[in-house]
């Protein structure tokens, strides 16, 4: 499933779920990296 997060102040990234973290955020995966920010509704 693709999700978006917000990593920075205005950084959108869209990427695979990897899975969503106790605080709350969300891991996503592009390619071999992965980038953890908050969810974007």
């Amino acid at each position: 499933m693709l999700k978006t997060i917000i990593t920075g102040s205005r950084v959108l990234v869209q990427g695979v779920l990897v899975r969503t973290l106790a605080n709350g955020k969300v891991a996503v995966r592009i390619g071999d990296k992965i980038y953890v920010g908050a969810p974007v509704s």
